[in-house]
């Protein structure tokens, strides 16, 4: 990765009559990243994304993709972005080859070796109109269209959300030889966490319209983790625990979520209250769920 910002939002702010969406977002994504993000339904998420494609003009703030104003994108800024919204929506009477090739006519560096291997692996039916596609084949094709031209920045809008486990497993395999040389920006919303987990370098959680989290996913894996506390005498209903997320505690044992472990953490805890402290792993569904229970 290099330190180019592919994506920048200051102060972003975004309303709809008196409901604030979007409330002072700052978020910058370098080349490289391929970024989750997560957060419940109305969190934001897909307003954010619209803001920073230009599709939605924001009340607050600035947003800016490829080193341009959102709002006033230029034709050469938009050739280098791809973008599957979470409804596809194409030309009913053309046939997929010929949606194909009538996207492609409009990117002079469009892969067509790459689409048509797409279209195999992903089992389209080339010759079949757009119009009868079930959700699931209409949303591959989305994103072979998004993917033919290689583009810089890849905007994703929960993009697996109709296809089944297989179909998912092979668009994250695709994904992933897309983005594998790092020069090559991915920016998607999903709620399929352990999706986000093969594929994301950085994770943003979105709550209430803020950013509460963005950050190296691997860094995150590493300080959010679960302890499990069995003392030699009851706890009292005091018990606390520096950078606790959740604490549930009964008689001499406790089960406390903490932000950040470290070893005088656990030194001072095993001191304190003489105690047996187990340091367990939790995967990105569990880390999102503690997370998203903390109030900004």
């Amino acid at each position: 990765m290099n330190n180019e910002v592919i994506i920048q939002a200051r102060g972003l702010g975004k309303r709809f009559g008196l409901k604030h969406v979007l409330e002072d977002l700052d978020l910058s994504v370098t080349r490289g990243m391929v970024v989750g993000l997560l957060g419940t339904n109305g969190s934001g998420k897909s307003t954010l994304l619209k803001c920073l494609l230009g599709l939605l003009k924001p009340t607050a703030g600035t947003a800016r993709i490829l080193n341009e104003d959102s709002w006033t994108l230029s034709g050469a800024a938009k050739a280098r972005l791809g973008y599957v919204p979470q409804d596809v929506k194409l030309y009913p009477w053309m046939t997929v080859s010929q949606v194909i090739s009538y996207t492609a006519a409009f990117y002079p560096k469009w892969d067509l070796a790459l689409t048509d291997e797409l279209v195999r692996r992903w089992d389209l039916p080339a010759n079949q109109r757009v119009g009868p596609l079930s959700p699931g084949q209409l949303q591959k094709l989305g994103l072979i269209l998004a993917l033919g031209h290689r583009p810089d920045l890849l905007v994703l809008d929960e993009p697996v959300a109709a296809l089944d486990p297989i179909a998912r497993r092979e668009f994250l395999k695709s994904l992933l030889e897309v983005t594998q040389d790092e020069q090559h920006t991915v920016l998607f919303s999903t709620h399929i966490t352990s999706d986000l987990e093969r594929v994301a370098s950085h994770v943003a959680l979105l709550k209430g319209g803020k950013l509460a989290l963005f950050e190296d996913l691997d860094s995150v894996k590493d300080r959010v983790k679960r302890l499990r506390i069995r003392a030699e005498q009851v706890l009292p209903d005091a018990f606390a625990v520096a950078g606790a997320l959740r604490i549930e505690r009964e008689d001499a044992t406790a089960l406390v979520a903490v932000s950040n472990v470290n070893d005088q953490l656990l030194t001072d805890l095993k001191s304190r209250w003489h105690a047996d402290v187990i340091v367990e792993d939790l995967n990105l569904e569990e880390i999102f769920l503690e997370l998203h229970q903390v109030k900004l």
